[in-house]
């Protein structure tokens, strides 16, 4: 018998969490409840808040004459996100499910992203139609809106409430019997105007034996990336497209936050990486480019994406920031640079084309590279170049083969 984890206040939302347990266990599964709440529960939970607070180093009685909301969030939260992968890996539970506001989604989200990805997670949420990011993350978690509040038993709360704990059996309860042949992972980013090469690269190594994952370089297809090769799921790094340290260092909407292309290095894990797309920052619709921007130059993707051509001092600012990233990797390291052009439109006859931009790229990544860390290898062509494609799989599958060896 399956067990699910059912995580709340217990002590605000008694009757809701009942309904959630009595409903799981019709469905034929255990529940594991867990008191997230800083006072007493309606009913007796299988992990109680005081185990939640202590996880976090706090007494709970402490924590509670201090009255402080807010507090009791941040300290609830961090203690369950200890306790949570524990009880997991103890056995404990399949998968999880939780539902609140802004305060119990907040709360509860850390756990779940602390869970490792394929193991069930459903969030019904107040906030789940808005911004989900600051509660996803990187993980596999599955919000659902809440529609109304998370507050009483009606017509439309018992049948969201209802849907998600079917949506969480199914996930606990069917199982698929294909299991994908055992293949080394090659994680490899891709943006429209990279799409050629990366497309001949995957084909390239696909046919040698490696399964290859594509994240979108849209901020969270970068985060994602560096989470998978923290966690140990990769071999191997074809990062041809590193456009989102454009958004990073001059204010677009696609960053991947600070630590970009810091995991491989830092895991020892074989990279080849490009400038792929550092010709463009990238914006929403025109009308919300910043003012400061105005004088720029600008490529309407379409209605919703605007791009805009990075100049040539913020390329130097750019090959200056690759470079202290990727000298920071002590092995299996290669950066390649294509001449030609760096995405589909920073060739000849395109609308990004760039020579001086680009040469200030390239010069900066040549003086500021460390050689003894990291081999540099430049080709003529432009990125999307088939040969170019290949050449960067083929270093990449040494590269692999020899951290091997």
């Amino acid at each position: 018998m399956k067990t699910i984890a059912i995580a709340g206040t217990f002590d605000t939302k008694g009757e809701e969490y009942l309904y959630i347990k009595k409903l799981a266990e019709e469905l034929g599964l255990r529940a594991l409840m867990i008191h997230t709440g800083v006072f007493e529960p309606a009913f007796q939970p299988d992990v109680s808040n005081r185990e939640v607070a202590a996880a976090a180093g706090i007494e709970l009685d402490e924590l509670a004459a201090k009255k402080d909301r807010a507090l009791a969030t941040e300290v609830l939260s961090k203690g369950l996100e200890q306790l949570v992968p524990r009880l997991y890996h103890e056995g404990k539970f399949d998968g999880i499910i939780s539902f609140g506001g802004t305060g119990g989604t907040s709360l509860v989200a850390p756990a779940m992203r602390a869970l490792p990805i394929g193991v069930p997670k459903v969030l019904v949420s107040t906030v789940a139609s808005g911004n989900t990011a600051p509660y996803v993350g990187t993980s596999d978690i599955m919000m659902i809106p809440s529609v109304v509040d998370v507050s009483g038993l009606n017509s439309i709360s018992t049948r969201i409430f209802s849907n998600a704990m079917f949506a969480i059996a199914g996930m606990l309860l069917f199982e698929a019997d294909y299991e994908p042949e055992k293949k080394p992972l090659v994680a490899a980013t891709m943006f429209g105007v990279t799409t050629p090469c990366v497309t001949e690269a995957r084909k390239y190594l696909e046919e040698r034996g490696y399964e290859v994952l594509v994240f979108h370089a849209t901020g969270i297809g970068g985060q994602s990336m560096e989470a998978l090769i923290e966690a140990g799921f990769i071999e191997g790094v074809l990062d041809l497209t590193t456009t989102e340290w454009a958004d990073e260092l001059i204010g677009g909407v696609l960053n991947a936050g600070p630590h970009r292309l810091e995991a491989a290095g830092r895991n020892r894990i074989p990279q080849v990486v490009s400038v792929g797309a550092l010709d463009m920052c990238n914006f929403g619709p025109a009308d919300t480019v910043p003012e400061k921007f105005k004088d720029r130059k600008f490529y309407h993707h379409n209605p919703t994406v605007t791009l805009m051509r990075t100049t040539v001092e913020e390329n130097e600012q750019l090959g200056r920031k690759l470079a202290e990233k990727l000298n920071r990797a002590t092995e299996s390291t290669v950066l390649m640079l294509p001449l030609g052009g760096i995405s589909a439109i920073d060739v000849e006859g395109q609308p990004f084309y760039g020579p001086e931009e680009d040469r200030m790229l390239f010069d900066t990544l040549r003086r500021q590279v460390d050689r003894s860390r990291v081999e540099l290898i430049e080709m003529d062509e432009a990125i999307n170049d088939p040969a170019f494609a290949g050449a960067a799989a083929r270093k990449l599958i040494d590269l692999m083969q020899a951290a091997k060896a």
